[in-house]
């Protein structure tokens, strides 16, 4: 077995019915380099194949009544791949609204905590093609945030796709076993009685970079503040319905810009996010004049030790909103985000993890299902949305024999905070899904629309020589 950390297990306690928990994507495939042909029951074995050489689709959570700590990983017994393997096709036309409402659905749907935490729905009749000859096919995965983050969950599907149509299926690969009740509540036992030894170590990097922050205030050296978002209308209570839409833009294109200004490209991403939701929400006399501000995600691998699938710290950025021209805009977001990454660096990698670590399980839980329903964040929201950018491989990448033509990454919402835009680079372009609830944006293709005006205004400055 394998024990969840604090921080995978926090994606557990904040699932609610109305807030579920997964990381979704959206493929496009060319079903023409397929070897032998595109078929459904051929994907199906080509799957089946793939998945032995990956435990982590295997695996399922298992728990105790017992147990003073939080879940374990343990091997699927009773693993049935049509369980998470499914079919399902496009009305016509078969064009992005249809796509997207159907994903839509899928993403509101929480995924059975009784089997392995993932699934896949292959989407037939993408604009209106014959899937049988030359045509595209859709993919949608859902993996649940307390198996992957954004690295894991891009290796994962590294690990489902192959640089090669034809390549062979690995070796089939072991599985993390099982465990027993009294297992499960013996682990969890030892791990709560050494917790006060970790809090010994949490504390004084806590009052250390409690220290640290207040220096850097002082010096008007810090992040973006939590908890002083400018109210929008996404920032409220959301529902269990989903809606989706996407961009792809040209890589390109966006290191050009990056280059030009001397920047990077999370911050040329930021700039393009604030100058959608800046422009949506001006068209819409809604924008604040304060700054929205974004939490991006910060990926810690390779710089912690610590246990679990999510190795992750954050930062709050803030989006310039109130800047007007892009180009200043883009400058201002590149000198605030190199300030935030240092003040990020020096509050410690690993701080999140040792907190959520350290809490107790019914605690914690409590505290995470309080706040998935209190109304607090409604009024006073945390931030005004996350923005996450995965850097993908570029050379051509091939699911199941099917060549990977956009990859269109989403991520999860909560109360208060109701949009994730999250991009991913892959193979010369920069693929960006936005989620959110219809309740809240029900117009959410409008948004995803501005996404390549924002590029052409920026290359206008760049040939402009600004």
């Amino acid at each position: 077995m394998q024990r969840l950390s604090g921080l995978d297990a926090s994606f557990l306690y904040l699932e609610t019915s109305d807030q579920p928990m997964h990381v979704c994507s959206i493929m496009e495939l060319d079903t023409s380099t397929m070897p032998g042909g595109y078929t459904f029951d051929r994907l199906r074995d080509a799957l089946s194949l793939r998945v032995k050489a990956m435990p982590e689709f295997r695996e399922k959570l298992a728990n105790n009544p017992l147990n003073l700590d939080h879940p374990v990983w343990v091997d699927d017994a009773d693993f049935e791949l049509d369980r998470h393997f499914h079919r399902i096709g496009l009305p016509a036309p078969g064009g992005r609204a249809e796509i997207s409402e159907i994903c839509g659905h899928i993403a509101s749907l929480p995924l059975d905590r009784r089997r392995p935490l993932w699934e896949m729905w292959v989407i037939e009749g993408v604009a209106g093609t014959d899937c049988h000859r030359k045509g595209r096919i859709g993919v949608m995965t859902k993996v649940h945030h307390a198996g992957v983050d954004g690295v894991t969950g891009a290796a994962l599907m590294s690990q489902l796709c192959t640089t090669e149509a034809d390549a062979p299926a690995p070796d089939p690969v072991d599985g993390v076993g099982s465990a027993s009740g009294w297992q499960i509540a013996a682990g969890g036992l030892v791990r709560f009685a050494t917790r006060p030894l970790r809090l010994a170590n949490v504390v004084p990097d806590t009052v250390s970079s409690v220290v640290g922050t207040l220096l850097r205030a002082r010096d008007g050296l810090t992040m973006a503040r939590p908890f002083a978002a400018p109210r929008t209308a996404f920032n409220a209570r959301i529902t269990a319905r989903r809606n989706i839409a996407y961009a792809a833009l040209d890589l390109e294109d966006v290191k050009r810009i990056k280059n030009h200004f001397d920047v990077k490209v999370n911050d040329v991403v930021l700039a393009l996010v604030s100058g959608v939701l800046r422009q949506y929400l001006a068209e819409r006399n809604a924008l604040p004049d304060s700054s929205l501000v974004a939490t991006v995600p910060v990926s810690v691998h390779g710089k912690s030790n610590r246990p679990g699938r999510n190795q992750v710290s954050g930062m709050f950025s803030s989006l310039q909103t109130h800047i007007a021209d892009p180009v200043e805009r883009l400058r201002a977001i590149g000198d605030t985000n190199s300030v935030a990454k240092q003040h990020s660096s020096a509050i410690g990698a690993t701080l999140l993890q040792d907190w959520t670590q350290f809490a107790a399980p019914a605690v914690f839980g409590i505290a995470m299902r309080v706040y998935a329903r209190t109304r607090f964040t409604d009024s006073v929201p945390v931030h005004n949305l996350v923005v996450s950018n995965v850097p993908g491989p570029q050379i051509p990448l091939y699911l199941l024999g099917c060549e990977v033509k956009a990859m269109y990454p989403l991520g999860p919402i909560f109360h208060g905070s109701g949009l994730n835009i999250t991009a991913m680079s892959l193979n010369g372009n920069l693929d960006i899904g936005l989620i959110s609830c219809p309740d809240l944006l029900p117009d959410l293709w409008e948004m995803a629309d501005e996404f390549a005006v924002g590029v052409e205004e920026l290359l206008a400055a760049v040939r402009n020589g600004r």
